[in-house]
Order: C-alpha cells, then sequence, then structure tokens
C-alpha cells in the first residue's frame, strides 16, 4: 500500500520560503509539491524593490524595506545558498537588483514557480488535533487563505512552515513628546532614496546596518545628518555632513529633540532606523503555547518550533545571521522532522531546554530584545542542525570570510565593498583585487 505523501504549506515566497519549496521538491517520495502562499504578485520577499511606500492596491501594506540604492552588506560567496552559487562575473557586493535576479534564478532552476499562489493572503493557521482510523491523535493545521478577489480558501496540511520574514512591520520605539514634533516623522522601512532630503536636516536613530548606511546616503547629497545611538561611538572616519550623537530620549514641547547627554537640537526629519517587530496576524500564539512579542518569539525549539506543535516551522527568524545558508540548514533539519530521521525529545524536555537557555542569555546580560540575535553562535547552530539531521553542514570557508568583511566592515564602513573576493575550496578564499 503506497504511503500518503505529506503535505506542505510554505507561508510566504522570499528567500526562505523558496528555499523550503526547493527542498520539498527534491523529496517527492515523502511530500507532496508543496503549496507556496505569496502576498504580493512577485517572489523575492524584502529583496523585490517597490517605490511605492504606505500600502499596495488591495490595501495591504507594503512588504519590502529595499531601497533603491542598497547594496548588500555581505559578499556573495557568504551570501548563496551553498548549493546554488551566484554567477561567477558578479562582484562580490551586489546591488539588490542582483539578488532579486539570483532569487529568480533559483526559482526557475528549481521550477517553483508553478506551485506558488501569488496575490494569496494567509488569513489563519490553526492546529486541528485528529483521531486516526488507529486512534492515534495527530495534528493537521487548517489553513485559509484569500484570494485577490477576495474567494477564501480553507485546506488541510500536515506541517506548515512560516516563511514571511521579518523586514516588514516597523518597530517604533516610544519617544515621549513625539507628537510635539513639527517636522517630518518616517521609519527607514518607507525610505526609498537620499535626494528629497538634500539640504535637509536629518536625526537618524539607530546606527545598525541601515541606519549608518542611510545616514551615508544622505549625507552624499548633501543633507546634514545627526546619527543618534546608544552604540559605543564609532571610531572610523565618517563622511563629512554626519555628527553621532547620544540616542532622543523626547521631544520637548517647542518640537525641540531631547538627547540622552541632555543636548538640545532642532531637525526637519526623524528617521527611525530601529529594527522590525515580529508579526503573525494569522497564528493564535496563545494556542500554540508561544508567545509572540515584538522582539521575541518563545519558546521555539532549535529556533526553529513550538515544543507542543512540532510541525509548525519558523523559517529564518533568528537575526543576525547569514541568512541564506542558515535558511538551507533550517529547511533540511526541519524536513528531517517530518520525514522521521530526526526524533524529537519529549514536549517538557524541548521546552525545559529553549527556557534554560534564555535564561542563561539573560544572565550573560543578553537583553530581552535581543535574545534571538544569534551572531557568533550561529555557526555552532548550523553545524548541530546538519550534525542531527544528517546533510553535509556549512564549508568553513563561509564562516572564515564573514568574519573577515565583519573586520573590514567595522574599518572601512564606505571602503570595504569595493573589496571582491573568490572561494579557492571548503576552506579558503582570496582577495581578488
Amino acid at each position: 500500500m503506497s504511503k500518503m505523501l505529506q503535505r506542505v504549506a510554505v507561508v510566504g515566497a522570499g528567500a526562505a520560503g523558496l528555499c523550503a519549496a526547493r527542498h520539498i521538491l527534491s523529496r517527492l517520495n515523502t511530500f507532496a509539491p508543496p503549496v507556496v502562499f505569496e502576498l504580493t504578485d512577485n517572489i523575492g520577499g524584502t529583496w523585490c524593490y517597490d517605490e511605492r511606500v504606505g500600502t499596495y492596491d488591495n490595501g495591504q501594506p507594503i512588504h519590502s524595506s529595499m531601497y533603491r540604492d542598497l547594496r548588500t552588506n555581505l559578499p556573495k560567496e557568504v551570501m548563496m545558498f551553498p548549493d546554488f552559487p551566484f554567477e561567477n562575473h558578479l562582484k562580490s557586493f551586489l546591488p539588490h537588483q542582483e539578488v532579486q535576479r539570483y532569487l529568480d534564478r533559483y526559482c526557475q532552476s528549481h521550477n517553483i514557480r508553478p506551485h506558488i499562489r501569488f496575490n494569496t493572503a494567509v488569513e489563519k493557521v490553526m492546529p486541528v488535533v485528529m483521531t486516526t482510523k488507529e486512534q492515534e491523535t495527530k495534528t493537521v493545521w487548517e489553513v485559509i487563505s484569500s484570494d485577490s478577489s477576495g474567494c477564501q480558501k480553507t485546506e488541510c496540511f500536515d506541517s506548515v512552515f512560516i516563511c514571511s520574514g521579518h523586514y516588514s512591520n516597523p518597530h517604533v520605539p516610544d519617544v515621549p513628546g513625539i507628537e510635539n514634533f513639527t517636522g517630518k516623522v518616517l521609519h527607514s522601512h518607507d525610505y526609498r532614496y537620499a535626494e528629497p532630503f538634500s539640504g535637509q536636516s536629518v536625526v537618524v536613530l539607530g546606527a545598525k546596518a541601515s541606519g549608518l548606511d542611510i545616514s551615508i546616503e544622505l549625507a552624499k547629497v548633501g543633507a546634514q545628518v545627526t546619527l543618534s545611538h546608544g552604540l559605543p561611538r564609532f571610531t572610523f572616519p565618517l563622511p563629512p555632513g554626519i555628527r553621532q550623537s547620544s540616542p532622543v530620549v523626547a521631544v520637548d514641547q517647542d518640537g525641540s529633540l531631547r538627547f540622552q547627554d541632555g543636548s538640545v537640537d532642532t531637525a526637519d526629519i526623524l528617521m527611525f532606523c530601529t529594527g522590525y517587530n515580529f508579526s503573525f496576524p494569522f497564528l493564535d500564539g496563545a494556542q500554540l503555547g508561544l508567545e509572540i512579542q515584538d522582539h521575541l518569539v518563545s519558546p521555539l525549539y532549535r529556533f526553529l518550533m513550538p515544543p507542543a506543535f512540532p510541525s509548525l516551522f519558523f523559517i529564518s527568524i533568528c537575526k543576525m545571521i547569514c541568512p541564506f545558508p542558515t535558511f538551507n540548514c533550517q529547511v533540511q533539519f526541519a524536513l528531517a522532522v517530518l520525514d522521521g530521521s530526526v526524533t524529537l525529545p519529549p514536549v517538557a524536555q524541548m521546552e525545559h531546554e529553549v527556557r534554560q537557555e534564555l535564561q542563561e542569555k539573560l544572565e550573560r546580560g543578553v537583553q530581552q530584545r535581543h535574545l534571538l540575535m544569534i551572531q557568533q553562535d550561529q555557526w555552532d547552530y548550523c553545524q548541530t542542525l546538519a550534525h542531527i539531521a544528517g546533510f553535509p553542514p556549512l564549508p568553513p570557508v563561509t564562516r572564515s570570510l564573514y568574519e573577515e568583511v565583519w573586520r573590514q566592515r567595522r574599518i572601512h564602513p564606505q571602503e570595504y565593498r569595493r573589496l571582491n573576493y573568490r572561494l579557492i575550496s571548503d576552506t579558503e578564499w582570496e582577495l581578488i583585487n
């Protein structure tokens, strides 16, 4: 008797969703072809640049936070899916259009497009506990979606991969008195290019990758930029037109900005480069035994699944990682759980492990909102997933080059993207200019 193939729903056709679909399609003896739900009319997720801001024609918020002149801050040699290199002739640091083209090639090469339902919103994902003929209980997933004509559909799946990303719901911290600010307030999610800010005074709040990047773009068009942040002061040279300050803590009644060090200044624009919130409006956290907060979804075993429902997978929820290679490891681990080649510990043990790990981080002084930033731990994490599920680990050259680029970035934030690299082997890379 032929066994039933498992049906998998994938939410989102960005890099993580395409990676999930590609690996499901390579295991058609275990899985039925996936159903990929995509809110927009194209693949690529955040890499799909859209000049519009605000909402789409259908009233849904614009998903992408991509700005026109963004170039990758990781070289293509590190960014690529391990089994699908970028084209050789391309430089190491790419404009976003090249990443979109790469994802198009990936999609085409693995024939994923026929399995994507475009312009389709997922309204609800709910676990339904069923009793099988053998009197065992089994969880299936009810997925309610609606297409562009508003037509609703309810379907059942054995598993759901949440690949909807976390760069679309802007996090705006609470600044007391913000209503007194007479200039324009925006979040980097709605920033597309620098020219409209020429000659203006802009306070950029936040100095991680996009805050620094956007400040440099603004300074180039003649904006006066105050880079307001709580990180240790940057010691590398910033372009003329950018000065650093402590964080904005309040807006006074006359509309001027008050900084943590007590200084006061005025500005035409206040731009929040303060990151994004997790948002899964189609999930009921309490029903899944999950707490979904702005910066934390917990407990997730191995940053992937709620212990009580280990057939629901969050791909790409970790922050400060090498994204595509990590997705590749997470997806293969998840499929190994589903096909039975990885046995999970009992629910109580999974919950205990997650809580213990988070507790240890808090005791080390990691802030609550940074608990999903795994940075240095990402290599051991991916190695562990590969080891347990029995797929090839990431080549050591990925880590070695990633760490070199981080070093260069700290020394030359404006220049590091001019360098080009080549992979020689699984363990070696070279600088080629």
